[in-house]
């Protein structure tokens, strides 16, 4: 069960972050939720050692931080346009 949590949780990070970074028309589903628990991953080990510690709410604002950075770095790979 929580596989799946953690799936739709980082689908919907995915889709905030594409949101944001105005790239939803060129993700799909996969790669919302590739792009959310990618994101995740990173604004979790990013956030502490800025100093930032999050805690409640704030680790969903630190997850979507961390996948906006993934797409503002896959679009300097040029992975999206």
């Amino acid at each position: 069960m929580s596989w799946i949590v953690m799936l739709v949780v980082g689908g919907i990070i995915g889709w905030v972050a594409s949101l944001i970074m105005k790239t939803d028309a060129q993700m799909g589903l996969i790669a919302n939720i590739v792009v959310g628990v990618v994101g995740a991953m990173l604004g979790g080990w990013l956030a502490p050692q800025l100093g930032i510690a999050a805690g409640g709410i704030g680790v969903y604002l630190v997850a979507v931080g961390g996948a906006v950075i993934l797409i503002i770095l896959l679009k300097v790979l040029g992975v999206f346009r």
